[in-house]
């Protein structure tokens, strides 16, 4: 070996090495706003015969949220317009590209449910009928697969629960974790859940899900002075998602809850 080998042959593999070696590449972050919203069926309080799809939108728009998760939605019924299928409707004023109806019940010559709007493109999605009661209202449990980002989706679910028992809500709740807790995508799960945070169906979406208001979940019912919280925004634990900010937006006019906002930040 001569002297040139001897001396800069391990310094060309030295540096040839560090080259090869792999740059730990920045985690992203995504920032994304959601809303839960109980509009009822866009009918102000305030006005008992009036259907007033523009000021829900406009609660919607005024959010800026990007995915929102609405309750009691009215489709080509007798008391919102036979015409008016409100989902698509809303979506539509309020500048979403995309919208997903489930149907709780037949109602008035039309229906009623739930519904997710995005500004994402939605698949898979689902509706699963939930526990019930003779004489009570059909609930559901609504899925969407949202595309957020590059190569990022997250599971979105959004329900109406019962009212009229603890163990029925129970039930339901029940329901929801089975099928959402095996879930490999971030979660989100919304909706009116008629309970309190101190209920057991609270309690026990809290064994794998957190609140997006962890210290304090301001009221939500009735619009003016509020004193009960039953509308939730809850993600699942461990999927590099954390919570920004969480808001009751103090909204009196459109309808009979305030509507819940929440702000993540989610790795990808």
């Amino acid at each position: 070996m001569n002297l040139f080998s001897s001396f800069y042959l391990p310094l060309l593999i030295s540096v040839g090495l560090s080259f090869c070696q792999k740059v730990p590449i920045p985690e992203k972050v995504y920032q994304l706003t959601v809303l839960s919203y109980n509009i009822h069926h866009s009918n102000p309080p305030s006005l008992p015969d009036s259907i007033d799809l523009k000021a829900i939108a406009k609660v919607i728009i005024e959010s800026e949220a990007e995915i929102v998760g609405l309750q009691e939605v009215d489709v080509f019924t007798k008391r919102s317009g036979s015409s008016i299928h409100m989902a698509k409707e809303l979506a539509e004023l309020a500048g979403f590209d995309y919208y997903y109806f489930s149907k709780g019940i037949d109602f008035q010559g039309g229906e009623y449910g739930t519904a997710i709007i995005s500004k994402y493109p939605m698949s898979h999605t689902e509706t699963i009928p939930l526990p019930g009661k003779e004489g009570t209202e059909p609930r559901t449990l609504s899925l969407a697969t949202i595309k957020i980002g590059k190569g990022k989706s997250l599971l979105f679910a959004n329900t109406h629960m019962d009212f009229s028992s603890d163990s029925l809500a129970l039930a339901q709740a029940k329901a929801i974790t089975e099928t959402l807790q095996s879930s490999e995508l971030p979660l989100i799960l919304m909706g009116d859940m008629n309970s309190t945070p101190e209920s057991p169906a609270i309690q026990l979406f809290e064994t794998f899900l957190e609140q997006s208001c962890p210290d304090f979940c301001p009221p939500t019912i009735p619009v003016i002075n509020p004193k009960k919280t039953i509308d939730f925004i809850l993600y699942k634990k461990g999927m590099g998602m954390n919570v920004v900010s969480h808001e009751v937006i103090p909204e009196t006019y459109a309808s009979d809850h305030l509507p819940v906002k929440a702000v993540f930040e989610i790795q990808y």
